[in-house]
């Protein structure tokens, strides 16, 4: 039993350990989707098995799809024909997960009947407006404008043009492109905001998606900036084999730059367009020393007191920045995060959040509209909040690591992307750590 509070380890020299990683959270929700409306059976080997992907796996049965989730590889038997299939008075559960909330629905259109959505209690806060809207411009009916919600397919979606802000979440985008081959003309979606200078952020997440899609023999054209055209046709079985979570690497990574110590990340990949990629430049930046060799990426940290603080434009990798935020509190110089307004609409207000908790405990934040500035102080022990954010959950540990005393609230929320995190996390330590019991 985890006690919440949990008391996270405190390490007293420098951690020397190598880590096998869950697979991609991001990667595998794709996967499931993709496969659930392609031409065949299919298998996605090394699945992420958390509740995200679990509950994704669930909306996708409520659908129609068949989904053997017991092993390490996870079959699917795609929904019975698609376009034209009957599944009525569904209800699907997002509980806190974005992508079933967002992914799901452009799918779900494709049914006969009535589709409910609803969710965690966080989860009603986060935007989905815009894909509901959108919806409804390619044809579709829904009603409401935030969870709950309800969607009431006809069978099939006309598609065609469709026009969206999606600067808050890239997720606006590769949602309705992972469904756009299935709809009668495809989908071409144009971003456009009338907020001056408005981008769409964490463009990693949707080369993603039209890699995937491109490997299932979609059709996509990204030839102009800001608009993503999917045509019409089938999507073909193919068995993904996904990577390990480049994002969740950053606690780990993190323990090596933190106690001067060194973490080797088995099975890194050479190429990838996950966004954890970055921490390689990030730490790079931060002083420690970075290596990709056959075994995994390999990072030694620096002597302990002289990480480096950096100033970093975090817009396209955005899901990093609890980490590297804890990361700059304990570092030696101060740091300026920016380019990360769109993070105020994740999981919880990140900024908001990052700034309360680090100061808190000691720490020198100042909030600014897209981002931190982070003067390191001496921190203390304390309670950090994770706002049921596995991310917050990581940066609270981290900080753990090199100040004792911290406690973690409700550290369970990391299961969103990697069950049973907390005694993972502890057992890396071994004799070189204190949990202050």
């Amino acid at each position: 039993m985890i006690p919440d509070p949990w008391p996270a380890p405190h390490a007293t020299q420098p951690v020397e350990t190598v880590v096998s990683l869950p697979g991609s959270k991001s990667l595998t929700n794709r996967a499931l989707i993709l496969a659930a409306i392609s031409d065949g059976p299919s298998t996605v080997h090394g699945a992420l098995r958390s509740r995200d992907s679990l509950l994704m796996a669930g909306a996708l049965e409520a659908l129609g799809a068949e989904i053997d989730t017991l092993g390490p590889d996870w079959s699917v038997t795609p929904i019975p024909a698609v376009g034209a299939f009957e599944r009525l008075d569904a209800t699907v559960d997002v509980g806190l997960a974005g992508t079933v909330m967002r992914f799901v629905p452009p799918v779900a259109a494709l049914s006969r009947g009535a589709l409910a959505f609803d969710g965690d209690e966080h989860m009603r806060q986060r935007p989905v407006g815009r894909i509901l809207d959108a919806l409804r411009d390619l044809g579709v009916s829904v009603e409401g404008e935030a969870l709950p919600f309800t969607l009431h397919g006809t069978g099939s979606v006309p598609g065609g043009v469709v026009t969206i802000d999606a600067s808050e979440s890239s997720q606006f985008v590769s949602a309705l492109l992972l469904a756009g081959a299935r709809y009668e003309r495809g989908v071409d979606v144009r971003h456009r905001s009338d907020a001056p200078g408005s981008t769409v952020p964490s463009l990693p997440h949707i080369d993603m998606t039209v890699d995937m899609l491109r490997g299932h023999g979609v059709e996509v054209d990204t030839s102009e900036p800001n608009r993503w055209v999917v045509a019409p046709g089938p999507v073909k079985a193919v068995d993904e084999t996904i990577e390990p979570d480049l994002s969740n690497a950053g606690p780990f990574l993190g323990l090596a730059a933190l106690t001067g110590g060194t973490v080797t990340v088995m099975g890194w990949p050479e190429e990838t367009t996950q966004p954890g990629r970055d921490w390689v430049s990030i730490l790079s930046l931060m002083g420690c020393t970075v290596s990709l060799g056959e075994e995994g990426l390999t990072v030694t940290g620096p002597a302990v007191g002289h990480l480096q603080g950096v100033d970093l434009d975090l817009h396209d990798v955005g899901e990093l920045t609890p980490v590297v935020a804890a990361l700059c509190a304990l570092a030696s110089t101060p740091s300026r995060l920016t380019g990360i307004a769109h993070i105020r609409g994740h999981e919880t207000d990140r900024l908001t959040a990052l700034a309360t908790e680090l100061n808190a405990l000691g720490a020198s934040v100042e909030e600014l509209p897209d981002g931190l500035v982070i003067t390191p102080t001496p921190l203390h022990a304390g309670l950090f909040h994770t706002y049921a954010d596995h991310r917050m959950a990581h940066a609270g540990v981290l900080l753990g690591a090199a100040v004792p005393g911290i406690l973690v609230e409700n550290v369970n929320t990391t299961s969103k992307t990697f069950t049973d995190f907390a005694p993972f996390w502890a057992g890396l330590f071994d004799t070189a750590v204190d949990t202050g019991s």
